[in-house]
Order: structure tokens, then sequence, then C-alpha cells
């Protein structure tokens, strides 16, 4: 089997509709849009709309709130930390601050401040200050022999 030779199986690729160009397409003139009205005009969007029933999105009670001034953390778990350490991207010698987690490329954005998890196993001994940090993290860094600062009154959950 040649380069040229390879073909895609038979039905794997359906050619474009190419509406309006002539009588002789069989999707010429109207373009398959019928004659007047709404639908056959360019710039319409019906979506949702339900032929002057009540539609679904309004029938259905409103839920929930967004809280405008949440606060949005970037996540960081432990194994994460552990795994960046053993392949020398950070120093587990010298204090962990948020700013180092940035530059070494483990977190992309600090948004409100980073947030600890302890999903994973961490085993050196980091001293991490951080924005926030669950309870299971704490506990995690301090069994392996290091600390973790919680820098604002942001605390565990």
């Amino acid at each position: 089997m040649k380069l040229n030779e390879l073909r895609d199986n038979p039905g794997a690729t359906k050619r474009k509709k190419r509406v309006g160009r002539g009588p002789g397409s069989g999707m010429g003139k109207t373009a398959g849009r019928g004659i007047k009205g709404q639908k056959s005009r360019s710039g319409v969007a019906i979506a949702g709309y339900e032929g002057g029933q009540m539609p679904l999105y309004q029938r259905l009670p409103k839920r929930g709130f967004n809280k405008p001034n949440r606060k949005k953390f970037a996540v960081v778990n432990l194994g994460l930390i552990q795994k960046f350490v053993d392949a020398k991207k950070l120093d587990a010698k010298k204090a962990i601050t948020e700013d180092v987690l940035v530059e070494s490329g483990l977190v992309r954005r600090k948004l409100d401040g980073i947030r600890v998890l302890a999903k994973g196993e961490v085993s050196a001994k980091l001293k991490l200050e951080v924005t926030g940090a669950s309870k299971s993290a704490i506990e995690a860094v301090e069994k392996a022999g290091g600390s973790l600062t919680v820098a604002a009154a942001q605390s565990a959950e």
C-alpha cells in the first residue's frame, strides 16, 4: 500500500451541502428556507422559542445565586508538590511560597491565593507558606516532619 492509495472507509465522509448555488443543485434560490417569514431572513436565532407557549426555562423556578465576592483559589495537591520536589523543580530545603509555586510551573496563576489539599503522599520535609490548606494537608506535612503555615485568616474549612 502506498500513500496515494490511502482512502477513508466508504460512508465515513460526507460532502457539505452547498446551498444557494443555482437551480440545478436542488438547493438554489431560497436555499431550503422556504418563502418569507422570520426564519427565512438572516440574523435570526430562535433558540428556546416554543411558538408562543411559555418556554421551559421560564416555567421552572429560579434556584441559588452566585456570591459576588467569592474567593477563587488555585488548588494544589500534596502529591504534585512531592513530584516537583523529586524532579528537582522545587527546592525542599528552602521555604516554598506561593510565588515559588508559580515560578516552578506547578500553578499557572495565584488567583485569590493558593490552597493545598492532601491528595497524594508527601515524604520530603517541606516548609510551605500558602493562603489556605485543608486540615488533612496540614497533618500530612507535619507528619512528614515539615511545616505548613497559612498566611491569611483563611484557614481550613
